[in-house]
């Protein structure tokens, strides 16, 4: 199964070393300094990283055991990570949002020697929680200073990087232990109910990932990535190990509101995001042209008409001519070119993941010139095992499956998947990694999908499938995605049905669309929970969820729905950090609205 994948390297510290030697003087990573943009090479990441890991060492981790990172996209947390690597201990990764007692759980269950952790508040986690980690020896603080009653439990990068010097010959010999079985990174999946499980991913399934995405060919040392999504979470890990494995530079900020902002000036070629911020970005683009109305407005129709004529015609692998070709010139100068200059103006594609990205508005970015390719895989698989290809597509799938992994669809319609890409099984959980794999190697993903002509479609999530009381099911990731992208100013629509006699939705709209758009309809100055509580704001809403009925079977149309007065969050643990939704927690937490629904 590996025969294809000849550049594969045997692990991360190879992956790693080897770049360095190819490019040492290339630019690895730029990241916001001061007013500006800071770049650092192979070579110097390489010199840093060396440094750190000798700090590791001289703080007495051993080889294999655990250092964990609790911080957010940035710099610094790369350069542990590799940091980590060359020491040869394991990183377990902690979203800077997680809730102390979970961190707690976590650094116990991980038996975790030292933590980096990114400021104060990181620290006060763990320190009302220190008698439940026995095996936490030392605090690394990024930001800012430790406190007196702390003493020396805990210290700052400059003292690690300081303890480092004297112990770098020791680093070699760290990295020549380094075998393609060892665990590399311990990712935590943030569960919705009961604790969240530590899946453990060796060396061997990055390397896989790295060479398999390779193979496709869709990038190279000469593309640039803007990176924001969370390291703590497996698409963001995967993403460094094919920068390892390809030589591309990485413009890294993990500042979710300066995204857009940053894409312009970083100008990148390829960015990754969860579908999330597909909808925000057209949702924003959509009322800024609302609001200008008139011949702004039908001159935007008459361009994205044209550029959906174009991208139909590139769907099925041919290009416009004659006056189509003409009109798309015209409709590119004065419109379109516009919306993707707003991403830096370079961007060959996005990928997405984490999440199913509607058809619908994957289908408006292609018909401004901006190609999503969609691509699937879990923290158990290491977040790649399908992709589209730029010169491969098809709009609403996931893609063919990588070089070197198998997909197969089950009798009840589950994703099953084999390959080197797949977890060595749950950390402490011998049972719960028995109930996913099977004993011939097939990992159950709890996805159901189909494939058609080679490219995998993904309906929902198995759990998340229900059935009415009349005994019709339905898959609501469908409907929720094609909601978000009819409504530029929902942030979230939770579609709810499960036994019940028909089905309904809770709804969240999005606080920066809703105000322009209360601006415009007479509630200027009211509070987020009054105008989205508003008679008009509730008559706004029905429109599209009018529309959107018209286009779903009888049995999946909305036929009530509650607008909630606030956002769903990550900090009140109603969304994962990677922005999904976590369904079971806010039914749960909403079930009193909901079943005032069926009253």
């Amino acid at each position: 199964m590996n025969a294809v994948l000849s550049n594969r390297k045997e692990t991360m510290a190879q992956m790693f070393l080897d770049r360095v030697a190819a490019t040492p003087q290339r630019e690895a990573f730029r990241y916001p300094s001061g007013d500006g943009w800071k770049s650092v090479t192979w070579a110097e990441t390489e010199a840093l990283t060396r440094r750190r890991a000798a700090g590791l060492i001289a703080l007495g981790v051993e080889a294999e055991q655990r250092v964990a990172i609790a911080a957010s996209t940035r710099i610094e947390w790369v350069e542990c990570f590799v940091a980590g690597i060359l020491a040869a201990t394991p990183t377990t990764t902690i979203y800077p949002t997680t809730m102390s007692d979970d961190v707690a759980y976590i650094v116990a269950d991980a038996d975790v020697q030292v933590i980096f952790a990114e400021n104060a508040e990181q620290v006060d986690k763990l320190r009302a929680h220190k008698a439940q980690m026995p095996s936490l020896r030392k605090v690394v603080l990024i930001d800012g200073t430790p406190v007196t009653e702390d003493g020396d439990w805990v210290i700052t990068l400059a003292d690690l990087d300081a303890l480092g010097e004297s112990r770098l010959a020791e680093v070699d010999e760290r990295i020549a232990q380094v075998r393609p079985d060892h665990l590399c990174t311990l990712i935590y999946t943030s569960g919705t109910t009961g604790r969240p499980k530590g899946v453990r991913l060796p060396h061997s399934v990055w390397t896989y990932e790295g060479a398999a995405v390779e193979e496709t060919g869709v990038l190279s040392q000469d593309d640039l990535q803007f990176l924001w999504l969370p390291l703590s979470h497996v698409f963001g890990q995967v993403l460094l190990a094919v920068q390892f494995q390809l030589g591309f530079a990485t413009a890294i900020d993990g500042r979710i509101d300066k995204i857009v902002e940053n894409a312009a000036i970083v100008q990148p070629t390829f960015m990754a995001a969860a579908p999330r911020i597909f909808e925000k970005a057209h949702a924003r683009i959509k009322t800024m042209i609302a609001a200008e109305g008139g011949v702004k407005a039908k001159l935007f129709d008459w361009a994205f008409g044209v550029g959906a004529r174009a991208s139909a015609l590139r769907q099925k692998g041919s290009e416009p001519s004659g006056l189509l070709a003409a009109q798309l010139a015209v409709a590119d100068k004065l419109v379109l070119s516009k919306i993707r200059a707003r991403f830096g103006g370079r961007i060959r594609f996005f990928v997405s993941g984490s999440a199913a990205l509607d058809k619908q508005l994957a289908e408006w970015f292609h018909a401004a010139g901006l190609l999503i390719l969609e691509g699937y895989g879990l923290s158990e698989t290491a977040a790649g095992s399908s992709l589209n290809r730029p010169d491969n597509y098809r709009l609403g799938s996931v893609g063919p499956p990588f070089a070197g992994t198998e997909i197969k669809i089950a009798e009840d319609g589950e994703i099953l998947i084999k390959g080197d890409g797949v977890m060595s099984g749950y950390h402490n959980l011998p049972e719960q990694t028995a109930d996913v794999m099977s004993g011939d190697g097939w990992f159950h993903s709890g996805d159901i999908g189909h494939f058609e002509d080679g490219f995998l479609f993904i309906t929902d999530r198995k759990k998340d499938l229900f059935k009415t009381s009349g005994g019709k099911y339905v898959a609501p990731q469908v409907i929720e995605g094609r909601f978000k992208t009819l409504c530029p100013y929902a942030s979230q629509f939770v579609v709810h049905g499960n036994k019940r006699n028909f089905v309904s939705a809770l709804i969240t709209l999005d606080p920066d669309a809703i105000t322009g758009w209360a601006d415009a309809n007479g509630l200027a100055g009211k509070s987020y929970a009054e105008i989205v509580t508003s008679p008009a704001a509730e008559a706004m809403v029905q429109g599209y969820v009018d529309e959107l009925n018209a286009g779903l079977n009888r049995w999946e149309t909305i036929k009530k729905f509650a607008i909630l007065d606030r956002d769903l969050t990550v900090e009140s643990g109603e969304m994962t950090p990677s922005l999904k939704l976590k369904r079971k927690y806010v039914e749960t937490q909403y079930a009193d609205v909901l079943d005032d629904l069926y009253k």
